[in-house]
């Protein structure tokens, strides 16, 4: 067997389970979803909006679709919460444990050293910092989407059910949540589109696309090179082995890379869009 043979049938691995997969992959779909709904109404008086409109069956439409797919994100906002009480009491036992251990999704130390250490490293001043688990900016895109659920969430909610919110509240914090909701919600995508798109795929090491979130499998060389700390933290645990997983097919990796390369050109054409709306015809 060829060298390039061995390595496509070599194990690797298994970073991500099979639910993280899945809520992530119908994250995305919800996300492309809102955002291109949410910007169409938003920047309505602008020509592509107005062809967008008429992609999804009309404004009217458009806001329909919306609802569904923040509806679906709460779902699986919920879901994963719910998994997360579930590992808790599976792995860790208690929350203290969870929150606290060298797998923690919550900023500590160690994530400060590591910022700084990549400021040094950018500018040739040290070595590149020895990732674990998650990276710094891999917990702030995580903690965001809970921002994301409350401050959107909410006042989507309000939105959406006006009559309801006024019975309890003053009418004119219907106002105040429309430009809040309208506002934030311009921000996250900003962000999903040119931060995150950055950090997950257009770093030079991982561009032009990073597969791991969609097939949950890298390969033992990338891990190393990615996640050294936690490497050497399954290596020296003798765990190692039975987180080795066979890769997927190439065709099952070819229909990942078309999804993926599908949701990246969505998600760069909105913001090329909302730039040209905002410089050249915003009102």
């Amino acid at each position: 067997m060829e060298p390039a043979a061995e390595q496509n049938n070599a194990k690797q691995y298994q970073r991500f389970t099979r639910l993280n997969r899945l809520l992530h992959v119908v994250m995305i779909v919800c996300f492309l979803s809102l955002a291109s709904t949410g910007m169409t109404l938003k920047f309505a008086y602008t020509s592509w909006a107005v062809f967008l409109s008429h992609l999804f069956g009309g404004f009217e439409s458009a806001g329909y679709i919306h609802r569904v797919a923040a509806a679906t994100m709460i779902i699986l906002f919920i879901t994963h919460i719910t998994d997360l009480v579930r590992r808790k009491r599976r792995e860790y036992g208690t929350w203290r444990a969870m929150l606290t251990g060298p797998d923690s999704m919550v900023f500590n130390k160690k994530d400060l050293q590591d910022l700084l250490g990549n400021f040094k490293w950018f500018i040739g001043k040290g070595p590149r910092p020895d990732y674990g688990r998650w990276t710094y900016w891999e917990k702030f895109d995580y903690f965001a989407v809970f921002w994301g659920m409350m401050v959107i969430g909410s006042t989507g909610l309000m939105l959406w059910f006006p009559v309801f919110f006024t019975l309890f509240f003053p009418g004119w914090l219907i106002n105040v949540a429309t430009i809040i909701h309208s506002d934030e919600a311009l921000l996250a995508t900003g962000f999903i589109f040119t931060v995150h798109f950055f950090n997950t795929h257009f770093r030079p090491e991982k561009f032009p696309m990073d597969l791991v979130v969609f097939t949950g499998r890298m390969t033992l060389e990338e891990f190393k090179e990615d996640k050294p700390l936690e490497y050497e933290a399954l290596v020296n645990a003798g765990e190692l082995e039975k987180h080795m997983v066979d890769p997927y097919p190439e065709i099952v990796v070819r229909v990942i890379r078309i999804f993926g390369w599908t949701a990246l050109a969505i998600g760069t054409s909105m913001v090329i869009l909302i730039i040209y709306a905002m410089v050249f015809a915003y009102q």
